[in-house]
């Protein structure tokens, strides 16, 4: 086993990891240092959000930190106001809360068991792997682990091609939308807002900035213009687990077929989404089966039209979203951004591709870019995984699905051979799993994890 294990990351999957391991009695005990980058870690971008409008997007039953305790975060609610039920979809800011609660009794307990934790403010700046540990740099120091994960969620997003400098440095282009909500007043100009993307976090957007600029009218534009599918009030169970879909899908591993079979599933069933939600057990089986060529045309072809299926806004927010439109106040477009332009009056020009052919220009006081979660470690500014990747200690996932791993976390070097002693959790390992991002899928993860770092395994 690793004794000294370096957890870099601060968010909800090096939380969950965390308390995994702390909870665990090994002899000799464990020393964990946690580089959080802050200095009450837990949250993370996803769970940090003050704002009640933002809500879990899975039902509070399914939310459980620990593979052993599915209905732990429904507890910690019913805890706090007993008429929530398991079928609601609560704000994240709870969910953060309970996510720093959880780990901070894990580290209250370590003690107990012999456990050690360091838990440092600072974010991990590079990593030197080597056959007998790992080297890690932060600020103007050094340390040593026998081992290091990284647990460090979404990648800094990058703007868009087309954008001008001119237009990020007025900061009425925003690249990063959650440090801007965080800043967001109350403003009742009548401002024209473009939203550019139309998933979960322009939903987000949508519900946070139409309540604080009660004036203001969105655009918004995405490929398709359409926006995530909506859950159904009550919750319904999957379609017979989809066992005979998921054989069908393996015995043919081509994005054709696959899609042929699921529309035909879907037109027989009671409601799609039970055939969505049958498969999710099987998902990440189904993208390992797939070979990178097929792979590649998910990505181009079908990754929006599963991505709107698989993450679905919760009805209530559905209704929001809705009223918004009717109101006038948000209208969808089809198209592709093509450039933003800084005018000498301070707004912006947007030129957009229309379907058809042709280009359309309008303007914008405020353009917001939510296009989702960034895992291309081959261009990222990162500093820890800029340094990893041109030193050769890590490979980047050939599609910008985060980094070159074995499905129990193992990362590749540049050859491609496993590390014994550099791992993933999370959003990194998207090219490897494909579903890697919630919380069902973390705490599996973490489980894992736990045993592969504890097991006295010498084939390891």
């Amino acid at each position: 086993m690793f004794h000294k294990v370096a957890i870099i990351g601060g968010g909800a999957a090096a939380a969950t990891l965390v308390s995994e391991l702390l909870e665990r009695g090994t002899k000799p005990p464990l020393h964990l240092d946690w580089y959080a980058g802050a200095p009450e870690p837990g949250r993370g971008i996803a769970y940090g959000t003050p704002s009640g409008e933002h809500l879990l997007n899975v039902r509070a039953a399914s939310m459980g930190m620990f593979v052993s305790k599915p209905g732990g975060f429904l507890e910690y609610a019913q805890e706090r106001d007993p008429s929530v039920k398991g079928s609601d979809f609560l704000p994240r800011r709870l969910y953060g809360d309970f996510l720093q609660s959880r780990v901070a009794q894990a580290i209250r307990n370590a003690p107990a068991l012999g456990h050690d934790i360091n838990i440092l403010p600072l974010s991990a700046e590079s990593l030197v792997p080597s056959s007998d540990g790992v080297t890690i740099g932060y600020g103007d120091n050094e340390a040593r682990a026998d081992a290091a994960v990284l647990a460090i969620g979404s990648l800094p997003p990058r703007p868009l091609p087309g954008v001008e400098d001119a237009a990020i440095a007025s900061g009425r282009y925003v690249v990063d939308p959650w440090p801007f909500l965080a800043g967001a007043v109350d403003d009742d100009r009548p401002l024209r807002v473009l939203v550019i993307g139309l998933g979960l976090t322009a939903v987000d957007v949508l519900l946070e900035l139409s309540r604080r600029w009660p004036n203001a009218r969105f655009d918004a534009l995405s490929r398709h213009g359409k926006l995530p599918e909506p859950h159904l009030a009550a919750a319904s169970a999957p379609a017979d687990d989809g066992g005979e879909l998921v054989d069908a899908m393996r015995d043919d591993p081509n994005v054709r077929a696959w899609l042929r079979r699921l529309r035909d599933a879907t037109a027989h069933a009671d409601d799609w989404r039970t055939v969505i939600d049958g498969l999710r057990p099987h998902t990440q089986a189904l993208w390992r089966d797939l070979p990178r060529g097929e792979r590649a045309r998910f990505l181009r072809h079908a990754r929006w039209a599963w991505e709107r299926a698989r993450h679905r806004m919760p009805p209530q927010v559905a209704a929001k979203i809705a009223s918004l439109e009717k109101a006038g106040r948000l209208t969808r477009d089809r198209g592709r951004m093509r450039s933003v332009h800084l005018t000498p009056d301070g707004v912006l020009d947007v030129t957009r591709g229309v379907p058809g052919g042709g280009d359309v220009v309008q303007s914008y006081d405020v353009v917001i870019q939510t296009v989702g979660l960034n895992t291309d470690t081959q261009r990222t500014e990162h500093p820890l995984i800029r340094q990893l990747v041109l030193g050769g200690h890590v490979a980047p996932e050939a599609e910008g699905l985060g980094l070159m791993a074995e499905t129990d976390g193992r990362l590749h070097d540049a050859s491609g051979k496993p590390r014994a002693n550099v791992f993933a959790i999370g959003s990194l390992l998207r090219g490897t799993l494909w579903e890697s991002t919630a919380i069902p899928e973390i705490r599996k993860q973490a489980q894992a994890l736990a045993n592969l770092l504890l097991s006295t395994d010498k084939r390891r």
